[in-house]
């Protein structure tokens, strides 16, 4: 029977020693917390003065009111387990809620800012939008009329070539009525030409003839 006490005690034993490890604690709201060398007050105390809200590892829970624990300074000794708390001591979580607190007024802050870049954004954007859209209209605007100009210069082009090959033809006919001219002048030259030559030989004939028909002193004399 003694012997399944003492396995009962040791399995309890081991239970909170495997559940103390690695477990943080907090001194309590009390100014100054002594370490000693053993789990009672008759102990030597190793490290004294631990200050409330010190953050210790916790090593071994013993049946005696007392906790192992090591130190932030690294020394392992047993402190009194009542004056120790598994949650931060009322001024440590002030600081801390304090903290975040002021880490979120200044998320809060940043965000506002971060609302007010990005609402200044938003407006610069609709501006550029308008500004855009009436772009884009002037631009629709000026497409249509180059589009027009464009097409009555194709018109014009069309009209040009046309009056260029009228011109040409004007051209052809105008070089065939002057070879035409031309050849009817060298006609009329070469009438010219003809008749002025029948003219000097009926005169050079008129010249020989004349004097053949002109009577002799001879027969004026028979007369």
């Amino acid at each position: 029977m003694t012997l399944f006490r003492l396995a009962i005690s040791a399995f309890f034993v081991l239970s909170s020693i495997a559940m103390a490890q690695a477990k943080t604690v907090w001194v309590d709201d009390q100014l100054y917390l002594p370490v000693r060398s053993g789990a009672g007050t008759q102990y030597r105390i190793i490290e004294n003065a631990v200050p409330s809200g010190t953050a210790l590892e916790v090593i071994e829970v013993s049946d005696t009111g007392y906790t192992r624990v090591r130190t932030p300074k690294g020394n392992d000794g047993w402190v009194s387990t009542q004056y120790l708390s598994e949650t931060p001591i009322a001024a440590d979580r002030l600081k801390t809620v304090s903290r975040q607190l002021e880490q979120a007024q200044s998320e809060l802050a940043s965000l506002k800012g971060q609302l007010k870049d990005v609402s200044n954004e938003r407006d610069t954007l609709s501006t550029a939008e308008s500004t855009l859209s009436t772009q884009t209209e002037e631009l629709q605007q000026e497409l249509r009329r180059i589009k027009s100009i464009a097409s009555d210069s194709i018109n014009l082009v069309r009209r040009n070539r046309e009056l260029l090959e009228e011109n040409q033809k004007l051209r052809n006919d105008l070089e065939v009525l002057t070879a035409e001219n031309e050849r009817l002048e060298a006609g009329k030259e070469s009438d010219f030409m003809l008749v002025g030559a029948g003219l000097v030989l009926g005169g050079v004939l008129l010249a020989l003839l004349i004097p053949m028909l002109k009577p002799t002193r001879k027969t004026d004399n028979w007369a």
